[in-house]
């Protein structure tokens, strides 16, 4: 089979439209390769002229309306009904204790050293037994941006992100969380969050 050459080429009637031809390279015999379109019939202008003042497009939009109404709702009603969460899910920050009360946290910044958003400070002494302790354990929360840093770095699970998101304030000072705070979010937390490290443990 010859060669091909495709170009293009005016209309006869010295329009400004454009038809792409292919030419034979052995013949002058031209073939269109988008070969105009004859005469349309009833039924495609029929049904140009429906889908032109949306009666088909309405129709079927209703019927998607009315096969969803039998189905099962896709939302729930918050705050009664709650999804589920996932137990790496990371929500507000708590400091945990031992069974015996004794707090976890040993003061070895490790959580504010790796912090990339420098929302953690952290002071701390010596005790009479000592032991390591902190006595400032501060968290903006204004600042933090739920990496999970904080506990990963934690050598002893102390510092934890738990599975409460609902604790929007009215002010920002109520996000400035002190070492009491977050003992508190701990102490209230404890059993879920235990449960959220023990179904983790093989990802850890």
């Amino acid at each position: 089979m010859s060669m091909l050459k495709i170009f293009s080429v005016g209309s006869r009637n010295s329009s400004n439209v454009v038809r792409n031809c292919v030419r034979y390279a052995s013949g002058g015999e031209y073939v269109y390769v988008n070969p105009p379109k004859g005469n349309p019939t009833w039924g495609e202008l029929t049904e140009k002229a429906a889908n032109s003042v949306y009666l088909t497009e309405l129709g079927r939009g209703m019927m998607v309306t009315l096969g969803h109404i039998f189905k099962e709702p896709a939302t729930i009603n918050y705050p009664f009904e709650k999804g589920p969460l996932s137990p790496r899910f990371r929500g507000e920050h708590a400091l945990r204790r031992y069974a015996s009360g004794e707090e976890r946290c040993i003061a070895c910044k490790l959580c504010e050293a790796v912090c990339p958003a420098q929302a953690i400070t952290i002071e701390a002494e010596e005790r009479s037994d000592g032991a390591r302790r902190t006595t400032r354990y501060d968290i903006d929360m204004t600042k933090c941006i739920y990496c999970g840093f904080c506990q990963e770095a934690c050598p002893v699970d102390a510092i934890v992100e738990g599975p409460n998101f609902e604790f929007s304030t009215e002010t920002h000072e109520e996000l400035l969380y002190n070492k009491e705070k977050l003992l508190n979010n701990g102490d209230k937390w404890e059993a879920e969050i235990a449960a959220n490290i023990e179904a983790d443990y093989l990802f850890r």
